[in-house]
């Protein structure tokens, strides 16, 4: 009895080391799989549609939860609006903004997110409208606009301006700030163009006050710059802004 007790414990021994064997040996099967692991979401792929009050007005393509392919916006209507191309999240390549009737009205290009290159502006026939250059994102100052025959605009405003000289009396020179059409809206910057380009984070916006517009410079008893430079963003009847450059040269050396 004490030796058939023995034999059966041995084997009940046996078949569990057997047991423990087998459910290591899956770690080599390359394709075994753990019914324990986790794959982690990487996000949505597909076309995301976006609503408001039942109307559809965006629909953007993603790929494991990131923008990446072409992004479209409507109007009210269900016309489409506007299309942009986005890699990883990125905007590239152009972007476009249609008419309610469907012809392309603005094609902007994109580089890393950023404008860079040659925007160019339609008619809904199909012409040229406008062209406006960019550089990674800025303005540069040239500016192309055709009317609806082909025809090259010029002639736009120029800067002018007038001096109030009270340095004698008070130590203060006034440069009031104008351009030759009075009708046409105007913004006035103190500042140069940047590397050839436009740039509000270097030129500083002289806001208007009761519709007029002017630099106040102080005597300082030092010497300062010879001259100071303004730039006017000129609104034109195309809805774009003519960029245009003055240089003025300071009666007195040392303000500022």
């Amino acid at each position: 009895m004490i030796k058939a007790s023995n034999h059966v414990l041995i084997f009940a021994l046996l078949l569990i080391m057997a047991g423990c064997g087998s459910r290591g040996s899956s770690t080599h099967d390359p394709d075994g799989v753990n019914d324990n692991t986790s794959v982690p979401d990487t996000g949505f792929t597909g076309i995301k549609q976006y609503f408001s009050r039942d109307i559809l007005v965006k629909e953007s393509t993603f790929k494991n939860g990131i923008l990446n392919g072409e992004t479209k916006t409507y109007y009210k209507g269900g016309q489409l609006n506007q299309t942009f191309w986005y890699e990883n999240g990125i905007r590239e390549d152009s972007a476009r903004k249609y008419y309610l009737e469907g012809q392309v009205f603005r094609s902007t290009p994109y580089r890393h997110d950023t404008v860079h290159g040659t925007q160019i502006q339609y008619y809904r026939s199909g012409g040229v409208r406008a062209k406006l250059n960019f550089n990674k994102g800025l303005r540069i100052p040239e500016l192309e606009e055709y009317d609806r025959n082909g025809r090259l605009q010029k002639n736009y405003p120029g800067i002018v301006y007038t001096i109030d000289d009270n340095y004698a009396t008070a130590g203060k020179v006034r440069i009031n700030l104008g351009i030759t059409d009075e009708k046409r809206n105007v913004k006035f910057y103190r500042g140069e163009f940047t590397n050839g380009v436009f740039d509000t984070a270097v030129c500083k916006l002289i806001p208007p006050v009761n519709g007029k517009t002017w630099i106040d410079l102080k005597k300082t008893g030092t010497p300062q710059a010879a001259h100071i430079g303004v730039i006017a963003a000129i609104l034109t009847d195309y809805g774009n802004n003519y960029l245009t450059y003055e240089k003025i040269p300071l009666p007195y050396n040392d303000l500022k």
